[in-house]
């Protein structure tokens, strides 16, 4: 563990790729994140729709995972997992969260926080149906968060899942789908020199988006 201390101190890059400045913001938080997310996609950053989710549990003990975005407009981000899993469980208990999107390669970071809530089952039956099959039968199989006893048997449900939905349609089961993160803040970060980084934060307040520079 010394050793790979040494290295983890010896660790250090310099941010000198672009700036950020409120000159040429959009005013609203939500077309930012597009022009951003465009940005990222179009500089080969890989999987720019990976992003943190952390959630907060019933007792205050919070906890993240990568998830994927899968669709953002102006009522919000929205995310799919099984509503059984820790994040389903925290999410409908507490729905609080806070999502972050970190794309080294252009020296960004896009933190945004807000009230999560199921989308309709109709959104979610739509989006179910588009998935490959073998991502439909995934979710079928999965008891996502629970102990599995080995990888074996995960897998022989798997299969008997494909025989059991083999030339059948692959519905959405009732305990997979949707949330969509209803924003009130966000912060977009752009990497500078000498650890002076850009960062701009929009807050809702009554119903109006606030624009202030953070200290790095």
């Amino acid at each position: 563990m010394k050793e790979v201390n040494k290295i983890i101190n010896k660790l250090r890059k310099d941010y000198d790729k672009d700036h950020l400045n409120e000159s040429n913001l959009e005013s609203e938080p939500l077309k930012q994140f597009g022009k951003w997310l465009e940005y990222a996609i179009s500089s080969g950053v890989e999987e720019p729709n990976a992003m943190n989710l952390a959630t907060v549990s019933n007792s205050g003990k919070p906890s993240s995972r990568i998830v994927l975005l899968r669709n953002a407009d102006e009522q919000g981000l929205v995310f799919f997992t099984n509503y059984n899993s820790h994040k389903g469980q925290d999410l409908d208990t507490g729905n609080h969260a806070a999502i972050n999107f970190f794309w080294p390669t252009i020296q960004r970071q896009i933190r945004i926080e807000g009230v999560a809530e199921r989308i309709d089952i109709k959104e979610s039956d739509e989006y179910f149906d588009s998935r490959p099959l073998e991502s439909k039968i995934g979710a079928w199989a999965s008891e996502q968060s629970e102990v599995l006893s080995s990888r074996q048997v995960l897998e022989a449900k798997f299969a008997d899942l494909e025989k059991q939905f083999k030339g059948n349609v692959v519905s959405r089961p009732e305990h997979w789908g949707g949330y969509r993160l209803i924003p009130d803040y966000f912060e977009f970060w752009q990497g500078r020199m000498n650890r002076l980084h850009d960062r701009i934060a929009y807050k809702l307040i009554s119903g109006t988006w606030e624009i202030t520079r953070l200290y790095p």
